[in-house]
């Protein structure tokens, strides 16, 4: 599915979820935009939405998406909302017990780390059921080619077919992502199938598909590389001399590591799939930066009460089912 969505992990860890895209294009990256209610998380014009997309918005931390992203959905998200302080600094406490792998009663930062990239992964569980659940059109726990391309572009061939010759190669990309996805090749996804069909990013064995995709959305000369003129694409013409230079740093000094003026294949992979690790890395400095009131490079579980309210308001609490089944967890500490 190399058009990716918009993730709904918007936080502090963060992409976030919506049905119908409507985003700021990050221009430089591949070309396909998807806006159908199935692919919530992927990508835009080519290049996956990091999971901190909307983490600062023009300077301005946004909580309401850490706590969309926390919940799995807007619903789940006002609810907590409405939790008074001592009851969300109670549920903390324990999911702190929880994180706290040497029990000393302080976090530290490989505990954060891999609590969030736990959180990372029951999160794209929790997506991928859900977007399961809206293709299974006849309710049989399997999603056939035909149910997912309804859903995803509309059942009339000829509306489908109407519309620009991208949205063609989005399709051939998706049938060849759901084969891929198709393990036992009996046609069909079922639920544990679906979740690298819809997240390929997070499926090492997902990746060849992916650069294969990028290589035929942008590789116009076919030399199995991108150098910057495929890099910016068609759009080029309609942008100014600041955002060519913005683009050319980029390019220079983000992606093309070994500095030779092309993207090679790890290259490519680097630019169009975030890493799920660096982004974890930037989360556990801002928590540590924000709540590490004494400055030893340790949270307490003080320390973080004291500061709930950022922590409630990250996937680093990782919420969602959890924190809605208070006494699960108190029965396994």
């Amino acid at each position: 599915m190399l058009h990716y969505i918009l993730h709904k992990k918007a936080s502090l860890l963060a992409l976030i979820v919506i049905s119908q895209l409507t985003f700021e294009v990050t221009p430089a990256s591949p070309a396909h935009i998807h806006t159908h209610q199935l692919n919530k998380e992927r990508i835009e014009d080519g290049a996956y939405i990091a999971r901190d997309h909307d983490h600062i918005i023009d300077g301005e931390h946004h909580s309401e998406f850490d706590h969309e992203a926390i919940l799995g959905s807007i619903k789940d998200a006002e609810e907590f909302d409405q939790l008074a302080p001592e009851e969300a600094k109670k549920r903390l406490r324990i999911l702190l017990g929880k994180m706290d792998l040497n029990k000393d009663q302080h976090i530290e930062r490989n505990e954060l780390r891999a609590w969030i990239l736990r959180s990372f992964r029951m999160l794209t569980e929790e997506e991928s059921a859900d977007r399961f659940e809206d293709a299974d059109e006849n309710d049989d726990g399997k999603v056939t080619w035909e149910e997912y391309k309804s859903d995803a572009f509309g059942s009339d061939e000829e509306d489908i077919h109407s519309h620009e010759e991208s949205n063609l190669q989005m399709i051939k990309n998706d049938k060849l992502m759901f084969e891929a996805a198709d393990k036992n090749k009996d046609g069909v996804l079922d639920k544990v199938e679906f979740v690298p069909f819809s997240h390929p990013e997070e499926h090492p064995d997902m990746l060849p598909l992916i650069l294969k995709n990028t290589l035929e959305d942008k590789d116009s000369n076919g030399d199995g590389e991108i150098d910057f003129q495929e890099f910016i694409g068609e759009k080029a013409k309609d942008q100014d001399k600041e955002w060519l230079l913005s683009e050319k740093d980029k390019f220079d000094n983000e992606f093309d590591k070994d500095r030779d003026g092309k993207l090679n294949a790890n290259e490519i992979l680097s630019w169009v799939v975030p890493s799920n690790s660096e982004i974890a890395e930037e989360e556990v400095n801002h928590l540590f930066a924000s709540a590490d009131d004494n400055h030893d490079n340790l949270l307490s579980f003080e320390e973080i009460l004291e500061n709930h309210e950022i922590f409630v308001g990250s996937e680093a609490t990782d919420y969602g089912e959890q924190l809605q089944n208070i006494h699960a967890f108190q029965d396994e500490l």
